[in-house]
């Protein structure tokens, strides 16, 4: 039996971005076309998890929600409850997860049903109390090891007020917020690879 209990995720074809430009890493350009194209309701679809994992032909669509307050920003150590086997014991600075049928209720398409996927993510995993002011930043796509193969990240900025921010999810494990400087110094070799590209994005963006 599948450790993914039949659930489905929303897909793009690998295609769909060699179209537009294949890229690796951060594409942090024309971030409105790109989302408009791969929110578009004829270049997605829903596909079992446990194939989609397995076929570097689509790739799975991931929001990847980066909380920043001040200069810190939130990280925390997957715990083997996550879905993702292959990240445990990383430390990751992203939060969110794939976009599900249950996005789409009540007529939900397009972009109304991905943000829809990214407010009840969060919701799942996190309780925060601080003011949030969020947009998307940039895409991430790193083809150099097997998750990043089948995934493509959408990048948010959430800029916080305040540093009040808890786990609800046994695979978020030691949350804190630390110096962009350390995450990019000391602890740079311990972020799962996205992590590393969203670090390495934020220093450039100061």
């Amino acid at each position: 039996m599948s450790k993914y209990s039949g659930e489905q995720v929303l897909v793009v074809p690998r295609a769909l971005m060699e179209e537009m430009g294949a890229f690796q890493g951060i594409q942090s350009t024309d971030v409105d076309t790109w989302m408009a194209r791969l929110l578009a309701p004829e270049n997605h679809f829903f596909m079992d998890r446990a194939l989609a994992e397995e076929d570097p032909t689509h790739k799975q669509l991931i929001p990847y929600c980066i909380f920043r307050c001040g200069e810190k920003i939130l990280h925390y150590t997957r715990g083997k409850a996550g879905g993702e086997s292959r990240l445990h014991a990383k430390i990751s600075v992203g939060v969110g997860g794939h976009i599900n049928p249950i996005d789409t209720a009540s007529g939900r398409v397009g972009p109304d049903a991905y943000f829809a996927a990214v407010a009840r993510e969060l919701e799942e995993e996190l309780e925060i109390k601080s003011e949030q002011h969020s947009r998307i930043i940039a895409l991430l796509n790193d083809d150099t090891n097997p998750v990043g193969q089948v995934h493509l990240g959408i990048v948010h900025l959430v800029d916080l007020d305040q540093m009040d921010v808890r786990s609800r999810e046994d695979a978020l494990c030691d949350l804190g917020f630390t110096a962009l400087s350390e995450l990019r110094g000391e602890m740079f070799d311990r972020l799962e690879t996205w992590s590393q590209h969203c670090i390495e994005y934020l220093a450039e963006l100061r």
